[in-house]
């Protein structure tokens, strides 16, 4: 292929859509109370869906590949999908099915998010889905970490493929998310490019920072693999190919509104910049950016502004990025 059709190359994300319905409340109710909500919406949400949405707000032509079920709520999903151009062409559709739901309270005095999760019936995309799938039209594969037997077995087709290509810069760079703390997802970390590591199965590892959990977790990543990760407040570190560290502090909103979603948005801020042939370093700190400006703001709109410059008044200039 041309170098420009690599360049058109698109980023596909693998994992779960959802319906978020979120309550904002001005703070977190107690239990066996009556209490007003400040707003309520109806929000596109799990985490490869929510990747796929800040990619394509800031430029990065992407697909989603999930199960959807029918009916009126899939209409709402694939509608707002649509909307931001998101390819949909691999969705598995799933008719006897009910579409996960999670319900989202939002507190405004501490911009905190509670998520109670409800998924009954739908199956993950099997790598038999996977099999249908033309890699000639990614460059880059992205996993929200699921059913990891299946999804070892996604990667493996990939790995093969790659190896079955002349140049390193035809291939497609694959990434996962460890983003809970479950023994099957562990087995994803050896298969990664970049791995995304959370801080929540950091501590469930024992380690109390970024920086010792990529020093405890570096023996789980294959040589010459990123491993990233995000600590909220305090930033993020990634461990590079060379095995050095680099960090970026955290960029906090001037005030936190709304914090759900911006794992997801950090993943995809990076992921952006990195398939875009940016230096480590500046894909950390502009997921940093993103994902600290995204909390600032209810949903994801706003993160647009970010890929044209207009709200850099908040982390510095474009440049320092």
């Amino acid at each position: 292929m041309s170098s420009m059709e690599q360049k058109d190359k698109k980023i596909l994300c693998v994992g779960l859509v959802c319906l978020d319905i979120i309550s904002v409340v001005d703070k977190y109710p107690e239990e066996d109370t009556d209490s007003r909500c400040v707003s309520q919406r109806w929000q596109r949400g799990g985490n490869a869906s929510n990747s796929c949405t800040v990619l394509s707000l800031l430029g990065s032509p992407c697909a989603f590949m999930g199960s959807l079920c029918a009916g009126p709520v899939a209409s709402f999903i694939l509608e707002d999908f649509q909307k931001l151009n998101v390819d949909m062409s691999l969705v598995s559709e799933h008719a006897q099915c009910v579409t996960p739901t999670s319900l989202v309270i939002s507190s405004r005095s501490t911009g905190s998010r509670t998520i109670l999760h409800i998924n009954r019936n739908v199956p993950d995309v099997t790598a038999e889905d996977f099999s249908k799938v033309d890699l000639r039209h990614f460059k880059w594969i992205h996993w929200e970490g699921r059913n990891a037997d299946e999804q070892l077995k996604m990667i493996q087709r990939v790995a093969r493929y790659n190896s079955t290509l002349p140049q390193q810069q035809q291939r497609i760079t694959i990434s996962v998310e460890i983003e809970k703390p479950r023994e099957p997802l562990y087995q994803l970390f050896a298969h990664g490019d970049v791995v995304f590591v959370s801080k929540d199965v950091a501590r469930h590892f024992g380690f109390q920072t970024p920086l010792s959990a990529l020093e405890g977790l570096r023996c789980r990543v294959k040589a010459g693999a990123v491993l990233i990760c995000a600590w909220a407040e305090k930033g993020a570190d990634a461990l590079a190919p060379d095995g050095s560290l680099v960090h970026s502090e955290a960029f906090p909103p001037e005030r936190l509104v709304d914090t759900l979603g911006a794992g997801d948005t950090f993943n995809a801020a990076v992921i952006h910049k990195l398939s875009n042939g940016a230096r480590l370093e500046d894909a950390l700190t502009f997921g940093c950016a993103v994902a600290g400006s995204k909390c600032g703001f209810h949903g994801y709109d706003g993160v647009a502004d970010m890929a044209t410059g207009k709200d850099w008044k908040r982390v510095g200039s474009a440049e320092d990025i």
